[in-house]
């Protein structure tokens, strides 16, 4: 497909194919995971903090997993799985294996209330719940509606893949229906379960590797962000597809991290920027201990916007030539991505469109925007997923002729690198104008005293709406007023410069990193 896509067409990538098309086969996760085995079964492919496994024994315990699942009463062709975990192996054990048996598994973050477990659980329609020990303890009040049964990581989930038996052929995975259910965060609202088909990730896997240079069967990426978002599962998901060796950490422990990166020698790394923030505010002394990092080749940032200081020092640190920052979601998988080239020559930009996928930014009527002009950001490419899960009127609205949009705000350059404004929903109208939180969060870091800030826009009978702003300050201090208003009008037009400002001790964020700003307009 290359059709026109208004005036940035020339500087992005186009499909040779339909996306539509449905004739090209993918191998599965499984399969791939066993073709390695093929080649190398007795090559580590994963480790936790419990356990190394080679790549023979994985694919046993994913046939096993699949097998297992496949003979579940509860589990007929299309039920669902849950997995509540912190990150470890059998996420892979499951991703892999319930695919084979035709049975999709919903990732739910351990962080969550027990009350929103069980709404994601009966929302899913979860029968059989995965949980981890610290979970299990978590849970044990709530009374389920779906789920009829918990298998629990340790002795009983070892028993349970203990019964697999040679029987009947698995169906195999189907390329189209959904494999996992994702939810998302929930930052403007309620969660929704994100329906991703096989094809859809493993196309991914395929522009990762071309785009990272980290996806190789020599390749050691860690996998520190939680597995149960969509990109956090991706990262180690596709180094075992491409057969390399995972290191995967079930919390994040800025100084681990740096250990890990050269006790074992790896390549790749994949971080939100509250952990790069976390990692860059150690001790000196600790970090010049801890450096160089002479394996590293690529370091990947993801989920919410790098702050200038922040991506200067993370270069500084780690080195030139590594760091990309991409852009994306759940339901429109990677989108864009700044090469390592770009990083200090394109300001708080997100870098031009992902292998396969193209980008059209819209103005309110659908028309194509002029480079500059803001709009909606919309993508298309193979990578999409299928919809809301039973929400087709919401399905409808993010995904309209085959394109899918999240409701980001954006604008593009004469080169055709693109820029996030804001998500639309943030958009702050404050006397008929609007104004883009981002632009005065950025401005905002740039304070010597401000660590990390958030703004909304809070209603007002005069107004519409009037801009807060909530800062984290490096001493704990109340912020000056004046002192930030003063430094916000030496950038901003006054219109935009908030006129309350309120001192916290943390920026309240999901396990992926984005502010929830439902939670700081309650406060």
């Amino acid at each position: 497909m290359t059709g026109e896509v208004g005036m940035t067409n020339k500087f992005l990538h186009h499909l040779t194919q339909d996306f539509t098309d449905k004739g090209l086969t993918v191998p599965s996760v499984a399969t791939a995971i066993a073709q390695n085995a093929a080649r190398a079964p007795d090559k580590i492919a994963a480790e936790d903090s419990f356990r190394k496994v080679s790549y023979s024994t994985l694919r046993k315990r994913i046939h096993a997993a699949g097998t297992m699942a496949f003979r579940e009463p509860l589990l007929a062709d299309g039920q669902h799985c849950g997995i509540l975990s912190k990150n470890r192996i059998e996420y892979i054990e499951l991703i892999a294996g319930l695919p084979e048996a035709r049975i999709a598994a919903t990732t739910i973050n351990p962080l969550l209330s027990p009350h929103e477990i069980l709404e994601i659980c009966n929302d899913a329609r979860v029968k059989v719940l995965f949980v981890d020990p610290p979970n299990e303890s978590a849970i044990s009040g709530v009374t389920f509606d779906s789920v009829e049964k918990v298998i629990v990581f340790g002795s009983q989930y070892e028993e349970w893949l203990a019964h697999a038996q040679d029987g009947p052929p698995l169906p195999g995975a189907d390329q189209e229906r959904p494999f996992t259910i994702p939810y998302t965060s929930g930052t403007t609202g309620k969660p929704k379960g994100v329906l991703v088909s096989m094809r859809s990730r493993v196309r991914t896997f395929s522009g990762m590797q071309s785009c990272y240079g980290c996806f190789g069967p020599d390749d050691r990426f860690l996998a520190l962000a939680p597995m149960c978002h969509g990109a956090g599962l991706l990262f180690p998901l596709a180094t075992v597809y491409f057969g390399g060796f995972a290191r995967i950490m079930d919390a994040f422990d800025a100084e681990q991290v740096l250990r890990l990166l050269n006790e074992d020698s790896i390549t790749g790394v994949f971080m939100v920027p509250t952990h790069f923030h976390r990692i860059m505010t150690l001790p000196d002394i600790l970090l010049r201990k801890m450096s160089p990092y002479r394996h590293l080749r690529t370091v990947i940032s993801n989920a919410a916007p790098l702050s200038q200081e922040l991506k200067e020092r993370i270069i500084t640190y780690f080195g030139e030539g590594l760091l990309h920052e991409t852009y994306g979601s759940t339901e429109g998988g990677i989108v864009s991505n700044l090469q390592p080239a770009d990083q200090l020559r394109k300001f708080q930009c997100v870098g031009q469109a992902f292998p396969e996928t193209e980008i059209s930014i819209r103005a309110e009527n659908g028309a194509e925007c002029a480079v500059g002009e803001i709009g909606e950001l919309f993508s298309r490419s193979p990578y999409l997923f299928n919809g809301y899960w039973q929400r087709d009127g919401e399905t409808e609205q993010s995904i309209r002729d085959g394109w899918c949009t999240v409701g980001d705000l954006a604008r593009c350059d004469d080169e055709g690198y693109v820029y996030i404004v804001d998500r639309k929903k943030d958009m702050i109208i404050t006397g008929g104008i609007n104004v883009y939180p981002r632009e005065i969060e950025e401005i905002l870091l740039r304070h010597t005293d401000i660590i990390d800030a958030a703004v909304v826009g809070l209603a007002d009978d005069k107004w519409g709406e009037r801009i807060k702003a909530f800062v984290v300050t490096r001493d704990g201090a109340p912020p000056d007023d004046t002192e930030l208003r003063n430094h916000c009008e030496k950038s901003l037009a006054r219109f935009k410069v908030p006129g309350e400002f309120e001192a916290i001790n943390q920026i309240p964020r999901n396990a992926s990193g984005k502010v929830l700003k439902t939670e700081l307009r309650k406060l």
